[in-house]
């Protein structure tokens, strides 16, 4: 691969390197909010997409190490400030799924390609799936806190204690596991994907 030294991919890089790493880490702060709002589920949820940001973060970082090493690349941009409830924390992740999705990344894989980076430039539009699969998911759970059907569904569904592995079926989760005795925040929607 050509140098990326003195490029707008090698600052695009290091822009996403820094873009998912704060990510995950709000991510892993919206996860311990969610658990203290109830939502087990969610708390799952932002962890695992945490860890996905970091995988990202990882792959950017070895474009910068394999030809930038010991250098430094000067950035500007900006992040958000948002801890609040989980309904919130949400929201404010979503739209920066979908800010990464529907513009960085693909302004990011144009320029890369326009430089002659064309490995770069996949990997940013195959993270780019990646992202909108995270919007997707997020806004999914906004409208079930928003719609009450985090623990409440319109048709009968099986709900799995994440504790014990009790299965309840029902419109509702119930409000305590009558085998381990947590409350409704450890339930969720049962599906197997096995």
């Amino acid at each position: 691969m050509k140098s990326i030294k003195g490029t707008k991919t090698a600052v695009n890089l290091m822009k996403s390197f820094i873009s998912e790493t704060q990510a995950a880490i709000r991510y892993e702060y919206y996860g311990a909010q969610a658990k203290k709002d109830g939502y087990v589920q969610i708390q799952n949820i932002f962890l695992e997409t945490a860890r996905n940001e970091k995988a990202h973060a990882k792959r950017l970082y070895k474009f910068l190490i394999q030809d930038l090493q010991g250098k430094k690349i000067e950035i500007s941009n900006d992040f958000p400030v948002v801890l609040a409830d989980t309904l919130a924390n949400l929201k404010a992740a979503a739209e920066g799924e979908h800010e990464e999705h529907s513009h960085m990344y693909p302004e990011f894989a144009r320029i890369a390609k326009e430089e002659g980076f064309d490995e770069i430039a996949s990997v940013f539009e195959h993270i780019a799936i990646a992202e909108k699969a995270h919007d997707t998911r997020y806004k999914k759970l906004i409208s079930n806190i928003e719609s009450g059907k985090v623990f409440k569904k319109d048709g009968v569904c099986i709900w799995k204690c994440n504790n014990c592995g009790y299965l309840h079926e029902g419109k509702e989760a119930p409000e305590v596991c009558p085998a381990c005795d947590h409350p409704q925040a450890h339930f969720e929607v049962f599906k197997e994907t096995y």
